[in-house]
C-alpha cells in the first residue's frame, strides 16, 4: 500500500502523545489518591471503584484517531482495470513447418486451439486483429471487438510455403497505424491520441523470405509497439517434403532478438498446454492495466465508527466524553 499524502502520517505522533499523556495522567491520579486518601475509609465510601474497563473508551478513541490519520494520508492500492481502447494484433505462423507432429496432433492444430482460447479470454474492450503469414503476410481480420470474426479466421488457417516473419510484423504495424488514426480522439494539444498497441507473434521456425526480423523489430520499437514472441514447438520437430524428412527446429535466437529490440517479451511453449498458459499470461498482461486506486474510505469509516463508539462508551460508563 502506498500513500498519496504521506506527510499526514506525522499526525500519528500527536495521537501517540495523547496516549502517553493519558497513561501519565492515570499514574498521577493513582499517586495522589494513595498519598492523600485513607484506604480503609476509601473502601467503605467507594467499595466499587472503576476497573480496567474504564480505559476502553479512551483506547477506542485513540485507535479511531490512528485510523483517521491513515485515511488523511490517502492510502492507495494496486487495482486491475480492463483496457477498453487497446489494440492487439495476433500474428500466426502458417508455414509448412507448422504441420510437424512434435506437438500433438500437430503444431497448427494446437496453435489454433490455444489461439481460440486466447480470443475467448481477452478483455471484451480490446480490439483484436488477426494476421497469418507464410511466404507473405495476410491481414485476415482488422482490429475489432467482434470475437466471432477472429475465431473464424483462426479456424480457417491453412498452410503455405516459406516464412516471412519480418513482413508479418510490418503488416501488423501498418494495420495498427491505420486503425489508430481511425479511432483516436484528440488530445489537449490537438494531436491524435493513439491507443496502446501490442503485437503477439506466434511462430515455430526461421525466417526464409522478406525483410529481416531485426529490421521489423526496430520499426516496432520506433512505433512504440512491443512484440510478444511465442516460440512454439520443439527442436525435434520434422516434416516430410518430397518424400524426405526435413528437420524444423526453433530459431529462438532470432525470436529473442525481436522481443528485445521491440521492447516486448519472449516465451517458449513446447506443448499445447504450455501454449495455452502463455496465451493466458499475455491475455492478463494485455487486457488489464494496474492503476493506483484510493482506498481511504474504509479507513475513514472504521476510524469514525471507533471514535463514535468510544465516545458513547465513555458517556455510558462515566457520564462524560473523554
Amino acid at each position: 500500500m502506498n500513500f498519496a499524502y504521506p506527510w499526514w502520517l506525522a499526525v500519528g505522533v500527536v495521537v501517540v502523545a495523547l496516549g502517553v499523556g493519558y497513561l501519565l495522567a492515570q499514574r498521577r491520579t493513582r499517586r495522589h489518591t494513595l498519598r492523600f486518601a485513607n484506604l480503609e475509609l476509601l473502601e467503605r465510601v467507594a467499595p466499587r471503584r472503576p476497573g480496567r474497563w474504564r480505559h476502553v473508551p479512551t483506547a477506542l478513541v485513540l485507535t479511531g484517531l490512528v485510523l483517521l490519520t491513515v485515511a488523511l494520508a490517502g492510502p492507495t492500492a494496486d487495482a486491475k482495470e480492463p483496457r477498453n481502447r487497446a489494440t492487439v494484433m495476433l500474428a500466426i505462423d502458417v508455414s509448412l513447418s507448422m504441420q510437424a507432429t512434435d506437438v500433438a496432433p500437430n503444431r497448427l492444430a494446437a496453435a489454433q486451439e490455444a489461439a481460440g482460447q486466447f480470443v475467448d479470454d481477452l478483455t471484451p474492450g480490446v480490439n483484436l486483429g488477426i494476421v497469418s503469414f507464410a511466404g507473405i503476410a495476410t491481414v485476415l481480420v482488422t482490429p475489432t471487438t467482434d470475437r466471432g470474426a477472429a475465431k473464424q479466421a483462426i479456424q480457417g488457417l491453412t498452410l503455405d510455403e516459406r516464412t516471412a516473419t519480418g513482413e508479418a510484423i510490418v503488416s501488423c504495424l501498418q494495420t495498427i497505424d491505420l486503425f489508430s488514426k481511425t479511432i483516436a480522439g484528440p488530445t489537449e494539444a490537438g494531436e491524435p491520441a493513439a491507443p496502446p498497441a501490442r503485437i503477439v507473434l506466434m511462430t515455430d521456425g526461421k525466417r526464409t523470405v522478406g525483410r529481416t526480423e531485426q529490421d521489423a523489430a526496430q520499426r516496432a520499437a520506433d512505433a512504440k509497439v512491443p512484440v510478444s514472441v511465442i516460440a512454439f514447438g520443439t527442436d525435434r520437430g520434422s516434416i516430410v517434403v518430397n518424400n524426405e524428412q526435413v528437420e524444423v527446429p526453433l530459431d529462438t535466437a532470432a525470436m529473442q532478438q525481436i522481443a528485445q529490440i521491440s521492447g516486448g517479451d519472449f516465451h517458449t511453449a513446447a506443448t499445447s498446454q504450455e501454449l495455452k498458459s502463455v496465451y493466458a499470461q499475455l491475455g492478463e498482461q494485455i487486457g488489464y492495466e494496474v492503476k493506483q486506486r484510493d482506498v481511504s474510505r474504509p479507513w475513514m469509516i472504521a476510524g469514525t465508527a471507533l471514535v463514535i463508539l468510544g465516545a458513547a462508551a465513555a458517556l455510558g460508563m462515566s457520564a462524560r466524553i473523554p
